[in-house]
């Protein structure tokens, strides 16, 4: 078990972690719950805190929000998406959702409720570029605001009208 933590911890990709559980055997189902659907759903209940997801982290099939008056982040330029759909089931009040996206993710916000809120979505389609994750908000977002926007540029990059760049091996 150290050994394969240690190769765990160094791992520098996906591929890397899958060879190292190839000869473990399958998780039973006895509990009637498999691993996958408990990584299905992530519920967020946070009040008057910021909630940050950035970096390196995975994307659910689905997150429901459940906060009051605090930030909520959700950063998918370094993301490890693995399904095609997040669902996001939002109970929001007060402050802002954001969603930091990069290209080939798609925001669908029509079956989103809004009370005393609005959304603004800032999203540079390429006509080029594949669907890899299309998101849905649905629920109800009351006295606030939802951002999808794109990285930001650095200081040199808005200097020089460049684009946002995303890190090596997105």
């Amino acid at each position: 078990m150290d050994e394969r933590l240690g190769v765990a911890l160094s791992a520098g990709t996906v591929s890397e972690l899958t060879a190292l559980i190839a000869d473990l055997p399958p998780v039973s189902v006895s509990a009637g719950v498999s691993v996958a659907e408990v990584k299905d759903a992530i519920r967020i209940d946070q009040r008057f805190s910021a909630v940050n997801r950035v970096g390196h982290w995975v994307v659910p099939r689905r997150l429901e929000p459940a906060s009051e008056w605090c930030e909520v982040t959700l950063d998918f330029t370094q993301a490890v998406i693995t399904q095609d759909t997040l669902r996001i089931d939002m109970d929001m009040r007060g402050k802002t959702l954001t969603l930091v996206t990069k290209p080939g993710i798609v925001v669908d916000a029509d079956a989103l409720t809004l009370e005393y809120s609005k959304v603004k979505i800032r999203q540079m389609p390429d006509p080029g570029t594949p669907i890899t994750l299309r998101v849905e908000l649905v629920g109800k977002k009351s006295f606030g605001r939802v951002v999808v926007r794109p990285p930001r540029r650095t200081f040199g990059q808005w200097l020089l009208r460049k684009p946002t760049s995303l890190p090596a091996g997105d």
